[in-house]
């Protein structure tokens, strides 16, 4: 009867040691080789140095519309105010300005905090209760490049791109609503 005990007990021992040995496995699966599946990185068209760009204000390049909304990324026309020809030495300006303000062609950029289709955002509302950009985006004061661009191979929306939470958190701690048509269509 003893033996039967012993055998009984090893096999759970071996059985529990198998069980975590394939619960660690599927977390590092989970945790790390799934999300590097899941995310392609991609080139940007060409580096940009935000450290270059002090001299100006964000607004300056990245600035609303007269009816509110957020312009985004700039366009060409807003480059070729200062970048009509080359002023420095480097790659990317040359790239600039042989490539796209000479051709009149907008730069293709891969947008890092593109939002769904379904989600409605007021930058105009956010700014005029005080949100301060870096607490959404990240803090591009010191960028001398930009950052590698993942892609979600399944959605096509970058990793940087806010998730709801993070959103529900803010409005949360600020008293703000968290109703859903406040920002979905």
């Amino acid at each position: 009867m003893n033996e039967e005990k012993k055998s009984a007990s090893g096999k759970g021992v071996v059985g529990g040691i198998i069980f975590l040995v394939g619960f660690i496995l599927a977390l590092i699966v989970g945790w790390v080789v799934f999300p590097n599946i899941l995310y392609s990185q991609k080139a940007q068209p060409m580096n940009f140095s935000h450290v270059a760009h002090q001299d100006s204000t964000c607004e300056d390049c990245h600035a609303f519309r007269p009816d509110g909304t957020y312009g985004g990324i700039p366009t060409i026309d807003k480059c070729k105010e200062c970048h009509e020809s080359q002023i420095g030495s480097k790659e990317d300006e040359r790239v600039l300005v042989e490539e796209y303000i000479q051709k009149d062609r907008e730069i293709p950029w891969k947008v890092y905090a593109w939002q769904p289709d379904n989600v409605f955002f007021s930058h105009a509302a956010h700014k005029a209760k005080g949100v301060e950009c870096v607490s959404c985006h990240r803090d591009v004061s010191k960028e001398e490049k930009l950052p590698p661009y993942r892609e979600d191979i399944i959605t096509g929306y970058s990793i940087s791109t806010m998730d709801m939470v993070t959103c529900e958190k803010c409005h949360a701690e600020r008293g703000v609503t968290n109703n859903c048509e406040i920002c979905h269509k």
